[in-house]
């Protein structure tokens, strides 16, 4: 059946989901699982959002609002601009296909970096677009490796902002440098689904370099602090121009009704966010102090994830502590074979995965 498919598609290798708990359950035969694989929040969702989504169940027979009118409206004003500066996505997944289709020609080219999100490369190849990547520099984006990149046949360039799996950060002073160093014919895509969670001074401020018209695109997620990753609801952020080109390619009724309206309550329950934020920030410390207690490696996050060196082959590690209950996120896809990222969850399931961590490195001393 090869001869049937495009061979750029026989050429991806498919992205791999972090385990579900009730498949690791079914498989294992476990009664108690905790997810910390896929940088969810461990949480839940806003109560207002709950609320809004349950009101919302009894029109499910119709269609959602093709454009996500109160929604944008409702962004517009958080972030002071126009609701013509957004367009939304089932997630950011189908925003980045959106944004290559939209822009980028057969014998254009898309570059990023190594060990980043997968599905910048993944996306581009399914639309046979070719991606060049820059390594990362002590785990980190190096701009100016990937400036070297760019030549005339470049048309985008996706920077995730916190880097994910990584959890490292370029600051606004790279960033600035960065920008002013680009031909006006290549888009920059800010990929910041982790920006809630940011607690330095220097990040850059994406949506002030939109306001004073750089050729710039932000994506942005309701999955992580939000709580939604289940509706998957995203959106971006660019000139009312560049907006109006995607939401050519952009399929009919790509956001359902209960995101439209988890997300739009999400963004009232101000509260919620706060809390979210802390915990988190909480619980990165707490494993933080755990892991420099048994002498492990990690990097520094920004994120709601850290990734930790255990010294050992990440695959197999990822393997015993599945079946102790414990679901984390090994690194082989990523080129970091000796890596393993960890969700921050609640802090009961943070304690036990340093109980099962530290038990599966013992034992395979």
């Amino acid at each position: 059946m090869k001869e049937l498919v495009r061979s750029s598609v026989l050429n991806v290798k498919p992205y791999v989901a972090g385990k579900p708990i009730e498949e690791t359950k079914r498989q294992l035969g476990l009664n108690e699982v905790i997810k910390l694989a896929s940088n969810e929040n461990p949480f839940g969702p806003s109560p207002k959002a709950a609320s809004a989504i349950k009101k919302c169940l009894s029109g499910i027979n119709r269609y959602p609002d093709s454009q996500g009118f109160y929604l944008k409206k409702r962004l517009a004003r958080y972030f002071s601009l126009e609701p013509e500066n957004f367009i939304l996505g089932n997630g950011s997944d189908e925003l980045i296909d959106i944004v290559i289709k939209t822009f980028v020609e057969p014998d254009e080219n898309i570059v990023t970096s190594d060990a980043t999100f997968l599905e910048y490369e993944i996306i581009a190849q399914v639309n046979d677009r070719k991606i060049k990547k820059a390594p990362l520099r002590y785990f980190k984006y190096d701009l100016g490796a990937m400036i070297k990149l760019v030549d005339k046949k470049t048309k985008l360039i996706f920077i995730a902002n916190p880097n994910n799996p990584t959890g490292t950060y370029v600051t606004k002073y790279e960033v600035a440098d960065f920008l002013n160093a680009l031909p006006e014919s290549v888009v920059v895509i800010f990929d910041e689904a982790y920006d809630a969670f940011i607690d330095v001074d220097d990040y850059p401020d994406s949506v002030g370099y939109l306001r004073r018209k750089k050729k710039i695109i932000v994506l942005k997620t309701f999955s992580k602090s939000y709580g939604l990753a289940g509706l998957r609801l995203g959106y971006a952020i660019a000139e009312r121009e560049l907006v109006s080109y995607m939401e050519r390619v952009r399929q009919p009724f790509n956001v359902n009704m209960l995101a439209q309206a988890g997300g739009l309550a999400a963004l009232d329950d101000k509260d919620f966010l706060k809390k979210t934020r802390r915990l988190v920030l909480e619980g990165k410390d707490f494993i933080y102090q755990e892991l420099s207690k048994m002498g492990l490696g990690f990097l520094s996050s920004v994120a709601n994830f850290v990734l930790v060196d255990t010294g050992k082959d990440g695959l197999e590690v990822f393997k015993a502590m599945l079946k102790f209950g414990v679901i984390v996120r090994d690194m082989k896809q990523y080129g970091l074979k000796n890596f393993i990222r960890v969700t921050i969850g609640s802090q009961k399931e943070n304690e036990r995965f340093i109980r099962v961590l530290r038990k599966v490195l013992t034992s395979r001393a």
